[in-house]
């Protein structure tokens, strides 16, 4: 397959496997999504909807949120891990929308990766599930898998969301990025597929003898 088959084939067959794509974390608004990504850092989405509602019983809002102590925000978040950083970046974020956006939460990615705590990927999300603007976000699931699809050399996550942007309808970037992630993490995850198991994979490379050797990010 030539690289504009293997695009227009993944966006069909993704599209027909993943009509509906909810968003894996739960949320209620903008700023809870924001929290939400924050602690899915280096954690699964699946621990962080068990650990959100103790959190909004704490505070489900930046007004109260900016009021609790860090201690106080890290007992609850400690599952989710590196809780002594995460905790500190909701107060000091939430501080800062208070202080300085009147309590919302802005909708540029230059303000949201200015507040602590967030970085592209996270504000990327933020402005694509929570704002509907077009963005792409890549995290290490998808680096591999744009990998693995021959859609980039993946020499960084920067440079993987530049290619898949560049391949991929604007108007499909909030949907793709979530159907990929669903794609993986049924289809393709690190350790069941090595680029010659998976569907995708295969009909991809149907030649493809020797495992996909993967750039980490």
């Amino acid at each position: 397959m030539l690289k504009q088959q293997r695009v227009a084939y993944i966006l069909a067959e993704l599209e027909h496997l993943y009509p509906e794509t909810p968003v894996p974390l739960d949320h209620k608004d903008p700023y809870t999504l924001l929290v939400a990504v924050l602690l899915s850092a280096q954690c699964t989405d699946e621990r962080v909807n068990k650990i959100t509602p103790l959190l909004w019983q704490l505070a489900d809002n930046c007004f109260d949120m900016a009021k609790q102590s860090v201690d106080a925000i890290q007992a609850i978040i400690r599952p989710c891990g590196l809780s002594p950083q995460k905790a500190k970046a909701i107060k000091g974020l939430s501080e800062i929308l208070v202080n300085e956006y009147q309590g919302e939460v802005p909708q540029s990615l230059a303000q949201l990766e200015a507040l602590p705590g967030v970085g592209h990927k996270t504000a990327s999300v933020v402005v694509a599930q929570a704002f509907g603007e077009p963005a792409f976000p890549v995290d290490t699931h998808i680096h591999r898998l744009a990998q693995r699809w021959g859609l980039t050399n993946g020499k960084s996550v920067a440079q993987t969301e530049r290619d898949l942007k560049r391949l991929f309808p604007r108007e499909s970037w909030n949907k793709l990025h979530l159907q990929i992630i669903f794609y993986g993490r049924e289809y393709c995850t690190a350790r069941g597929c090595d680029g010659t198991v998976c569907p995708i994979c295969t009909t991809c490379y149907p030649n493809r003898k020797k495992p996909k050797v993967t750039r980490k990010a």
